[in-house]
């Protein structure tokens, strides 16, 4: 079985390396006959692609496309259009895997076809991080549990049934649903998720600290705007839930954030309390409170 990663980025380089790296050492036993690293270079102003081809010797199995910048969908799709293995694996380009990834997937893939179901995906394991140097010693918490789907941190596919289903959706040009717009799309067919947590991925982000806060609310806004465009596609009550365009939302996180009296604005010192004394993890946490409320109010001035 041969394999194609494709992965999106935008101005991800210095995690990007780690995330190349850690691919190139992949297992393959005599499962895995072949696979390539399809980067689709989402118009980086950092020097990626540059730092790519000048590092070909250590990258072998890297294939580099470029785009104009158009957002994650757009990157996914050429990507997946460009590749050329029977096998996608969507993985983010902040993601660092261990050496049994790859094989992981397939074994769980294999097991599947072998019963004669393509119509089927692997879902692997994503445990968030801030420790740039030595991401893959972070453990599984609590907060690493996903409820979703369908989601591109950490997916394999059979290529033809992308193709099939209608790849993903570039209308959703901001931040946000479009690997869960494809998902829903995967349900209505009837594909089956087959959980593959030993296919682990560490997800590198940087600490949270108070600068940060701006863009976040902006993020907040464009998720809000994004999930009309997926209710608009897929007008039913799971969507409605999924993206809390319900009036129990709406009454839920008043009350959580009491009309608005936990704020962001009102939270600030302790943000900053947390922060300084190295509780980041602690401060982000809460300040996905208020952001949450921020969301669910920008939703519903939205509709």
């Amino acid at each position: 079985m041969n394999v194609s990663i494709v992965i999106p980025t935008y101005n991800r380089k210095s995690i990007l390396k780690k995330c190349l790296i850690a691919l190139e050492k992949q297992t393959l036993a005599n499962i895995i006959s072949n696979f390539e690293i399809v980067v689709v270079d989402d118009g980086s102003t950092d020097g990626t692609p540059s730092w790519i081809r000048k590092n070909s010797e250590i990258l072998s199995h890297v294939v580099l496309y470029e785009q104009e910048h158009g957002g994650p969908a757009l990157a996914r799709n050429l990507g997946v259009m460009k590749s050329k293995y029977e096998i996608i694996i969507f993985i983010d380009s902040d993601l660092i895997v261990l050496e049994d990834f790859l094989l992981c997937h397939v074994n769980k893939l294999k097991t599947c076809w072998e019963m004669k179901n393509k119509k089927c995906f692997t879902y692997g394991s994503v445990i968030n991080t801030s420790n740039f140097k030595n991401p893959e010693n972070e453990i599984f918490k609590l907060t690493d549990v996903s409820f979703a789907y369908f989601a591109t941190g950490n997916v394999a596919i059979s290529r033809e049934l992308l193709l099939n289903v209608g790849l993903f959706d570039t209308s959703f040009s901001l931040y946000g649903w479009e690997d869960l717009e494809l998902g829903e799309r995967l349900k209505k067919i009837g594909t089956k998720l087959v959980k593959c947590p030993e296919a682990v991925g560490f997800h590198w982000h940087p600490p949270f600290d108070c600068g940060q806060i701006e863009s976040l609310i902006s993020q907040e806004k464009e998720r809000a705007r994004m999930a009309l465009v997926f209710y608009k596609k897929h007008s039913n009550l799971r969507v409605r839930f999924m993206i809390q365009l319900t009036p129990i939302h709406n009454l839920l996180w008043e009350i959580i954030c009491l009309g608005g009296l936990i704020s962001i604005k009102r939270l600030f010192p302790l943000l900053k309390f947390l922060v300084d004394s190295g509780k980041n993890r602690i401060a982000l946490e809460i300040v996905r409170i208020p952001l949450n409320f921020i969301y669910v109010k920008e939703l519903k001035r939205l509709t």
